[in-house]
């Protein structure tokens, strides 16, 4: 598919799932264009390369596809982590939702070590193919660990924690009875799941800014493309974690650890060799040599910007001048996100309860389709987030964008920021709806008399968790995505991979605060004998007050970032309509 239509048309494509753009250039324009060597881009065996011969939609569908891949397998696994820490690896509530929050920090913080590595020396397209490595080593290490009897957690639960684990979901020997698995076991589990945080690190920062480098921003069309990939691409992570959390999960629910984790490892290899197959299409881009040492050059950047002001005795330097004043502006830059980038981590905080708390509590619910339906695994409950996704993404890009065009006069409808800020208020509605719907079947649990009783269902439909999962998914379409085009587009040039780990660091350093939180609270509302926020059994734990501390830490976020926002100055000023 020829991204800008066509040597033979008058249109131009603006993404693969919209219609047509007119296109003012005739059929003979449109050919010379496509004829035209790129400067500054080669095909992978270093050979330039022509516009209409090489990237476009064409490539970045082979890339999505890989990425896609990712999302199944990573979230294949993190949707249900928590309950193979507290089942198989016998980790109470507490830990074990600590621990998953420090991996998933681990693996949204790596990446701004691969971003570093891939601008300086590898490339966005070797960093994929290292990443997809890892994957491979990483899930297939998973799926011995689940699978041969030497490596897998000899384990089954000692104490009773409102869960019921058949043994279908891990086969061990009737003598395996012992309340911790070895721990040979264990460190193989736990190496096995940090090689795919490292895989995470190499993939995350480069797979969306190698797809975006396959349109060209000088180009109207390839340019109009570029700013759709953003939301299809989020789209496009939707389906593949809505269909990962709901097949994969029901499998490790009910059939076997062994199969739910080798599902994921089959996935990634099978796209990772379709990525290759796209290979002779890709536009790559070289690591420019300023890119070998960005902190350095920030670091003479903001030197000179404190020269300039006093703060610095100023001494003579024999650099030229157009590079420092180049410098100095890519210090400018960053130091305009970085107060964006501060004010976002309570997000992250709130969106690492997606894949823990979210999931220990509809584990409690009736989770029956109907009177005598099946009973859906509490995995599946975390499609509800990708499935708000898949629903309001188009709405927004067809309905909503329209609309707030017409209003602000913006060509995206909001600002890159607004955009965020919207996300972050829907985050803060979203867990405040959490502790709400968590005190209510506490309450529900106390007027049945099943406070004791922590295996018991509380009589209380997993229609109530709905809303929850729906505005959190709502709010990664307008927070997550508005917060990669920011870091994206706002980094300087030759830092955009370090744009987007900074962007991925906001969920990991939230992971960390929220591992550290629940620590913290666990500890000190645990100790006297009482019952913890977070104890094994989930209906004398009190998971609402902390959605309340976490709505309240939102509460301070949004008004800090509001601030920040107000007067923040967009690197492309004459591209936004600030408001």
């Amino acid at each position: 598919m020829d991204p800008t239509g066509g040597g033979d048309t008058s249109t131009i494509l603006a993404d693969p799932l919209l219609l047509p753009l007119p296109q003012s250039k005739s059929n003979k324009q449109q050919q010379e264009e496509n004829s035209c060597a790129l400067s500054g881009v080669s095909d992978y065996l270093g050979r330039p390369v022509q516009r209409g011969s090489s990237g476009g939609w064409r490539s970045a569908l082979f890339v999505v596809g890989v990425e896609i891949a990712g999302s199944f397998a990573y979230f294949g696994i993190s949707a249900n982590l928590i309950t193979y820490l507290t089942g198989p690896l016998g980790q109470s509530n507490a830990s074990a939702a600590a621990s998953v929050n420090a991996w998933s920090g681990t693996a949204c913080l790596v990446p701004l070590v691969g971003a570093f590595l891939a601008d300086a020396y590898l490339g966005r397209y070797r960093s994929v193919i290292v990443a997809c490595t890892l994957y491979v080593l990483g899930y297939g290490m998973l799926t011995l660990s689940a699978t041969v009897p030497a490596l897998r957690p000899s384990h089954m639960p000692c104490r009773e924690d409102g869960g019921s684990f058949s043994s279908s979901a891990w086969e061990v020997s009737s003598s395996a009875y012992s309340c911790q698995p070895g721990w040979p076991q264990v460190a193989f589990f736990y190496v096995s799941l940090y090689l795919i945080a490292i895989a995470q690190g190499a993939d995350k920062p480069c797979g969306l800014a190698f797809a975006a480098d396959q349109f060209d921003a000088e180009h109207q069309g390839e340019r109009a493309s570029r700013g759709s990939l953003f939301n299809w691409w989020f789209f496009c992570m939707a389906i593949g974690i809505s269909v990962s959390v709901s097949v994969v999960g029901y499998i490790q629910e009910y059939v076997g650890w062994g199969l739910g984790f080798g599902v994921p490892c089959a996935i990634v290899l099978c796209a990772f060799l379709v990525f290759l197959l796209g290979t002779p299409t890709y536009r790559l881009y070289a690591p420019t040599p300023e890119a070998k040492s960005p902190f350095r050059r920030l670091a003479r950047g903001l030197a000179g910007k404190a020269k300039a002001g006093g703060l610095l005795p100023s001494s003579a330097s024999s650099q030229p001048q157009a590079d420092s004043e180049q410098e100095e502006a890519d210090a400018r830059c960053v130091l305009r996100l970085l107060p964006i980038w501060a004010s976002s981590l309570a997000y992250g905080v709130v969106y690492a309860q997606i894949m823990t708390l979210f999931n220990k509590q509809g584990r409690t619910l009736d989770r029956r389709i109907g009177q005598n339906g099946p009973e859906l695994p509490p995995a599946v409950l975390q499609a509800l987030g990708p499935a708000s996704i898949l629903l309001f993404v188009p709405v927004y890009d067809r309905a909503v964008v329209p609309a707030l065009r017409w209003a602000t006069g913006n060509p995206s409808g909001l600002s890159m920021l607004q955009r965020v800020g919207a996300g972050m208020a829907t985050s803060l509605a979203g867990v405040a709806v959490a502790a709400l719907v968590e005190a209510r079947r506490l309450a529900t649990a106390r007027e049945h008399g099943l406070v004791d009783d922590p295996s018991a269902t509380v009589p209380m439909s997993w229609a109530w968790i709905v809303p929850q999962y729906a505005m959190m998914g709502v709010a990664d379409v307008l927070a997550v995505v508005g917060l990669q085009e920011l870091f994206y587009d706002q980094m300087p040039d030759g830092l955009r991979s370090l744009g987007l780990a900074l962007y991925l660091s906001v969920m990991g350093i939230g992971g960390f605060i929220s591992s550290l939180l629940i620590s913290v609270i666990d500890g000190v509302t645990g100790s006297g004998g009482g019952d913890s926020w977070f104890a094994d059994n989930l209906n004398r734990a009190h998971l609402d007050y902390f959605y309340w501390l976490l709505a309240g830490l939102s509460a301070v976020e949004l008004a800090l970032f509001l601030y920040f926002a107000r007067s923040h100055v967009y690197k492309h000023k004459s591209s936004y309509r600030q408001r």
